[in-house]
């Protein structure tokens, strides 16, 4: 299986004037954008952190999920959450041709912890011998900065400010999480139960 991220977060939904003031940067020089790139990079690299611990979207894009087979017979477990809304689902044959399935046939069961795709009517589509099925989907909490909760804003803002201060460091530390960040964070990981797999 295979998880693509089709759109990045705009620039415009990240908080980086509210970073600068978390940081305590001066204001009201001349070169107050200077370190805006430098800002954005860290919040970014910081919210990716924190997805990946948490298998969660933080700030709302469309991701794209590609399986050789389903699961179950009627449901299918996604693999990121939360989940609004399922934009499509693709049948793909091994020569490459693709068949978009009716939206009829499947629904959206929305879960923080493992949203799925279920039938509506009998078992999920057949994917094709050697084939693929591709499900298109909008996952985040919202498009907008103030739609996450504030524990997990709070955890990408303690992380990022991590990141600025110890740029510099070279040092491998083994990949560890800040003490607060975790914490912040750990209600929202999932657990898995299904022999390291989606369930």
């Amino acid at each position: 299986m295979m998880l693509i991220e089709e759109t990045t977060v705009p620039a415009g939904a990240l908080p980086v004037a509210v970073f600068k003031e978390h940081l305590r940067l001066g204001t009201g020089f001349a070169d107050d954008g200077l370190q805006d790139g430098l800002i954005e990079s860290f919040l970014r690299s910081a919210m990716a952190a924190v997805e990946a611990r948490t298998g969660k979207a933080l700030i709302e894009r469309t991701f794209s999920w590609t399986v050789s087979r389903w699961r179950g017979t009627d449901t299918q477990t996604l693999p990121i959450g939360p989940v609004s809304a399922v934009v499509s689902v693709t049948l793909a044959d091994r020569a490459g041709g693709e068949e978009l399935v009716d939206a009829e046939r499947y629904v959206l069961c929305p879960d923080m912890q493992r949203p799925m795709v279920k039938s509506v009517s009998g078992s999920l589509p057949t994917i094709p011998v050697a084939g693929s099925a591709k499900v298109e989907m909008l996952a985040g909490f919202g498009p907008e900065w103030s739609d996450l909760p504030a524990d997990l804003a709070q955890a990408v803002m303690m992380l990022a400010a991590h990141y600025y201060e110890y740029r510099h460091e070279v040092q491998y530390d083994g990949g560890c999480m800040p003490f607060g960040v975790s914490a912040l964070i750990e209600r929202y990981r999932t657990l898995r139960i299904s022999g390291g797999g989606v369930a």
